[in-house]
């Protein structure tokens, strides 16, 4: 099982894996690390990612980009309006009041949602990691920015589950970036010491975060956190304004009134402001055929780009600005700025971060892929699967959340949260009611750049009065959960029942009960702490004759809140199956007709006159082939476009069962010369062992005639065989199919070579000489002169009576064994 930290921007994607020796970020299917956010539909076929943004300009109606920023929106939601003025596909409001795109896919109309557009870009995500990582992928981080409401965050899950990811959490792009930077730090200073103050400035694309952080060893807290809705393609839209109108009037053109010739200038200018970072010189721009066959030329320098752009950086600065008030952080409190996304490296920004934060910009981080890095390291944390170091990061509450209802007395509210509160955290309030409750949760007006602030209403069941018909307590949990997801959690009533029966005195905890439709906040319960007072023994109040014992009763709570029901995700998860299932076999299918394409090519440039097949095919069947051939092309780019994969594969085998047998024919005689002369060789070698051998080569000494004489049959029997084969191919044409085959040639020759091999590698036999110390042994025994072979033979002739000669036997064996 592996982990991954997904980082999904507006524009590009980057997945890291977290690994043994450290973390990683996987490369795609066309080697590179950045996955554009692109789907584009083509035909009968999806395409993804890299692919999918290659073609956007041919394409533009169908290939679905810069969708990020719809999801968990209205379509008559202001910002989303502004967004689809620039975007070059469909669109539609849906019954439900959400997003639809319109798309052509299969040959008919479909409509989908962002999130099931995000959905189909997380699939490819998924693959691509499988494809690398060769194991199956099922837990993940993925980034949000911090500036995600309820809703958004909500539509993200959504697409991740139609996808088939397992989310263990939505962090925040600024919290990533910060544990990225903090969890290789060895020198933090302790927890009871002053904190690091690091600044995180993030202009990516479409959006700029600016973030304060606190590290102590082993930890990290965000301070505060601002952003704005002005990025990389903000700028790029300036330039192409500027262009747009110069060519106006310069070329009599406008491009504007053509969504592609508008997106081709958009990417020529993206070029040109990325080289204006690193160049302060005039730069050029040249578009050929940029609209109506008219050739456009134009130049830049970085300093009318900054005055074009003033505005922008005026946006930048006022949102460093806020955040240097609302983290309430000095100058010289802050340690260092980094800088992350690919719109940092604008020199101005840098430039503006000096001027505020009194500190230069720093790039120790990887700007590109810092936060995809950070997401791998949280789900590395989380998951049961790896182990890693513990490192606690403590989020925040981005906007203040409100809770309200109405009873009687009227309408009531109170603030939940303020800006800023600390993630996860869970807060206990207490109400009194006699009825059900309907509790409503909402950022407070004018916080969230958000038309709609519903966060969601939620119905609490089974209140009633106690016996005496008085308010009930009621406490309710309102939970900020690890994704920044607002909600409440949980209803508990404590019921109140009174009994007659006499009980031990104890301490009374209810006291005085609260009108109706009085909240406080009992207690709060930090840093993701699920724990209720549920658990806690029943309280007992007495006194002289009665006993009041309370029961806590949970609450059934019916909630309306954003994302879609559960119903609705089924649908969209089979529906994004069975695309999955079609995306192979369409991909099984063109790979059938591409391979029959390549066999038509292939074919008939080995038939023609200087092809390798020419020379052993009939002319006659050659013309048929060839006529064939283009048939068969012809057939590929008119009715043969869409076919099945099964009829692309009838007809590929057709095609190489007419051909191979030409191809067999010119691998036969191509390879009959080198097999002769291998034959020939064989023979050679077997008749020069005979003629060493008769002239008493001392290496075949030991082999005996009849052995010559079988080796030499044999060699003299394919001499035969070889001279009457190559007497029958003189004849034969290489039109027609050789009467030897040259499986049957070399089978001679390895018949030959088995036959001679067995006689001539017969090893010699070894010769059989007594050992070299024999004869001195038998010498000394000769003489007496051996003390032991003495006592050996007065040892055998003090025995039995023995003749003479066993007796000398075995004084020899004695001296042997010496």
């Amino acid at each position: 099982m592996s982990v991954i930290g997904i980082d999904f921007g507006n524009e590009s994607c980057y997945v890291a894996v977290a690994k043994a020796g450290g973390i990683e970020t996987i490369a795609n299917d066309y080697s590179l690390r950045a996955t554009p956010a692109c789907v584009a539909f083509v035909g009968r076929n999806r395409v993804l990612g890299v692919a999918a943004k290659n073609q956007q300009v041919t394409n533009m109606n169908n290939t679905i980009g810069n969708f990020k920023g719809l999801l968990g929106r209205k379509f008559n939601d202001p910002y989303v309006q502004d967004e689809l003025r620039t975007l070059p596909y469909r669109t539609e409001a849906l019954s439900d009041g959400g997003i639809g795109i319109r798309v052509n896919y299969l040959d008919e109309e479909h409509v989908f949602t962002p999130e099931q557009i995000t959905a189909m870009l997380f699939t490819k995500l998924k693959d691509d990691a499988f494809k690398e990582l060769k194991t199956q992928i099922n837990d993940c981080v993925v980034t949000v920015p911090s500036y995600f409401t309820n809703a958004q965050r909500h539509a993200l899950l959504d697409a991740a589950n139609i996808s088939g990811l397992n989310v263990l959490r939505l962090m925040n792009e600024t919290t990533a970036t910060a544990l990225s930077y903090g969890f290789y730090k060895q020198d933090l200073p302790a927890s009871e010491e002053k904190p690091r103050n690091v600044i995180f400035v993030d202009c990516g694309h479409a959006s700029l975060q600016v973030s304060a952080c606190a590290f102590h060893k082993g930890s990290l807290k965000m301070l505060a956190s601002c952003s704005d809705a002005v990025g990389g393609r903000d700028f790029d839209l300036v330039l192409a304004t500027h262009f747009n109108k110069e060519f106006q009037t310069k070329y009599k053109i406008d491009a504007s009134s053509k969504k592609r010739a508008f997106l081709r200038l958009m990417a020529e200018v993206e070029k040109l402001k990325k080289n204006m970072s690193a160049n302060s010189t005039k730069l050029p721009l040249n578009i050929e055929c940029f609209m109506n066959e008219i050739d456009v030329h134009s130049s830049m320098q970085r300093s009318e780009m900054e005055e074009l752009s003033s505005h922008l950086f005026g946006r930048i600065e006022s949102t460093m600005r806020k955040l240097l008030a609302d983290s309430k952080l000095t100058a010289e409190e802050i340690h260092s700025v980094e800088i992350v996304g690919g719109s940092s490296r604008i020199p101005a920004i840098k430039q503006l971060i000096e001027q505020i934060f009194g500190k230069s910009a720093s790039t120790t981080l990887n700007q590109d892929e810092a936060v995809s890095r950070g997401a791998a390291l949280q789900c590395a944390i989380m998951s049961p699967a790896m182990r890693v170091r513990d490192f606690t990061c403590t989020d925040v509450q981005a906007y203040p959340v409100l809770i309200s209802w109405t009873d009687a007395d009227g309408a009531h509210e109170m603030k939940v949260f303020d800006q800023y509160h600390a993630s996860p955290f869970t807060r206990l309030l207490t109400v009194h009611r006699k009825e059900p409750l309907t509790i409503n949760l909402h950022y407070e007006p004018n916080s969230a750049p958000y038309p709609d602030v519903f966060i969601g209403s939620y119905h609490l069941k089974g209140i009633k009065p106690d016996t005496n018909g008085e308010p009930q307590e009621v406490k309710v949990k309102v939970r900020i959960n690890h994704n920044g997801i607002v909600t409440i959690l949980s209803a508990t009533m404590y019921e109140r029942k009174e009994s007659e029966e006499p009980a031990s005195p104890t301490p009374a905890t209810n006291g005085d009960q609260p009108k109706s439709g009085d909240a406080t906040q009992n207690s709060a319960s930090p840093q993701g702490d699920e724990s209720s007072k549920v658990g806690e023994p029943m309280d007992i109040q007495e006194d002289k004759k009665k006993k009041v014992t309370t029961k806590q009763v949970e609450l059934t709570i019916d909630s309306k809140t954003h994302g879609f029901v559960h119903a609705d995700l089924s649908k969209f998860f089979e529906e994004e199956m069975k695309m999955i299932a079609n995306d192979r076999q369409e991909k099984e299918r063109i790979d059938a007709r591409n391979a029959l394409e390549e066999q038509v090519y292939e074919v008939r440039e080995k038939v023609q006159e200087d092809g390798t097949l020419h020379a052993y095919i009939d002319p006659q069947d050659a013309a048929e082939i060839c006529r064939e051939l283009e048939e068969t092309e012809n057939w590929l780019y008119e009715e043969g476009e869409s076919c099945e994969k099964g009829v692309y594969k009838a007809r590929l085998e057709k095609m190489r069962a007419k051909i191979e047998p030409v191809r067999n024919r010119c691998e036969e005689y191509s390879g009959q010369e080198q097999a002769f002369i291998e034959l020939g060789h064989a023979v050679q070698q077997t008749l020069k062992a005979v003629e060493q051998f008769r002239a008493k080569d001392p290496r075949y000494e030991h082999l005996t005639e009849t052995e010559m004489i079988n080796i030499t049959e044999a060699a003299q029997k394919a001499q035969k065989w070889y001279e009457e084969a190559r007497s029958k191919l003189v004849i034969v044409r290489k039109t027609e199919d050789p009467p030897i085959k040259l499986a049957d040639i070399r089978h001679e020759t390895q018949t030959l070579t088995t036959c001679t091999n067995s006689v001539l590698n017969r090893p010699k036999p070894k010769p059989q000489t007594p050992p070299a110390d024999q004869n001195q042994q038998n010498s000394s025994a000769g003489t007496g002169n051996n003390s032991a072979g003495q006592d050996s033979q007065q040892k055998t002739t003090g025995g039995d009576n023995q003749d003479s000669n066993t007796q000398k036997q075995t004084t020899e064996d004695s001296m042997d064994v010496e």
